[in-house]
């Protein structure tokens, strides 16, 4: 994932990010970081989440996810990613959240945070934070302040 995240990205702040996270026993969670390869089976790409709160209750953030340059665009990115919210759905999680491109993350069926009263902790545009509830509609999506990962620096 390194080489993916350091080629993905203009510095290698997001690399030092996912390796916090895998470092981290209370974030990692194993079968949630899934990759994108190609046919052959070269790793392109990676949708990572990992354990957030949100006013204390169990969450999923997604990020950060990378696609190598010449993979992008290719949908190698989008598969990771439907790919990595599978999988929280069979590991029976319920909420995933993410601070990301708005015209990006609604097409997994994520929305405004705000909707849900979810709220960063920090100033972040309203339409970049986003849930999606996985699972039946029964159970209640929970509402307050998010606690990321210790490695995500907020």
């Amino acid at each position: 994932m390194r080489a993916i995240t350091l080629a993905a990205f203009p510095t290698a702040e997001e690399a030092g990010i996912v390796e916090a996270l895998r470092a981290d026993a209370d974030a990692w969670i194993d079968g949630l970081s899934l990759l994108a390869r190609t046919p052959d089976g070269t790793p392109v790409g990676y949708a990572l989440l990992t354990r957030c709160h949100v006013d204390g209750h169990p969450a999923l953030t997604l990020g950060p996810c990378a696609v190598l340059p010449s993979h992008q665009r290719t949908g190698a990115g989008s598969a990771a990613v439907r790919a990595a919210l599978d999988a929280a759905r069979a590991q029976g999680e319920k909420l995933v959240l993410v601070l990301g491109h708005p015209e990006y993350y609604p097409r997994f069926g994520f929305a405004r945070a705000s909707r849900f009263n979810i709220r960063a902790p920090i100033e972040v545009p309203d339409e970049a934070m986003m849930a999606l509830p996985l699972g039946p509609h029964a159970h209640p999506v929970p509402s307050g302040v998010i606690r990321w990962p210790a490695a995500f620096g907020i």
